[in-house]
């Protein structure tokens, strides 16, 4: 069947109301953790099985991961602030270190959101541990941390550049970067084999 540019149009529309659907569930924080991973399950169940969820599977996957997720969203906002804090001291010369330690804070937070986009990424497939799977991949194949991570800096950056109001949809592009860096490493890993 020959690919048609109103299916790209659609695909993205998609994604833009997933963005927005993901963003307005993480609203209250305590509930970031099961809006990702059931906006990340909605896209592996569409890269898998080639159709998106309905509401009431939407609605088991959200409800399913909201008691494992819920410090999740916490958690993140406190590992933000500290590094923000962190490189406000830095740069004020509260503490010693200057523009290098700056740097390693900055790498290291680029890389902790990484492994967050990893986990967040693994947490759309059925099964389970995600953390500890983004774990032992980070581990074993230390590009999809990277891959990940330069995802994250990327939309980073993007969002730097547009309105705020289109944040939203830039997370829905953000989510499906994720998994198709998931797809083609699992690809590539399964052409080794």
């Amino acid at each position: 069947m020959p690919h048609d540019w109103r299916d790209s149009l659609r695909f993205a529309a998609d994604l833009a109301l997933l963005g927005i659907l993901v963003t307005l569930a993480c609203l209250p924080v305590v509930t970031a953790g099961a809006a990702l991973g059931a906006g990340s399950a909605a896209l592996h169940r569409l890269l898998s099985i080639g159709r998106w969820p309905t509401a009431a599977e939407c609605w088991v996957d959200f409800r399913t991961r909201l008691v494992p997720g819920l410090f999740a969203g916490p958690l993140v906002l406190a590992a933000g602030w500290l590094v923000v804090v962190d490189v406000a001291a830095l740069r004020r010369g509260d503490v010693p270190g200057g523009a290098a330690v700056v740097a390693a804070v900055l790498l290291a937070a680029a890389l902790g959101a990484g492994f967050a986009a990893l986990v967040v990424g693994l947490a759309g497939s059925p099964a389970p541990h995600s953390v500890r799977r983004a774990g032992a991949l980070a581990a074993g194949r230390p590009q999809a941390l990277a891959a990940t991570t330069g995802v994250v800096l990327v939309v980073a950056a993007l969002a730097a550049f547009v309105h705020p109001v289109l944040l939203p949809v830039l997370a829905g592009f953000a989510l499906f970067a994720v998994h198709a860096v998931l797809f083609r490493l699992n690809r590539l890993e399964g052409v080794r084999r």
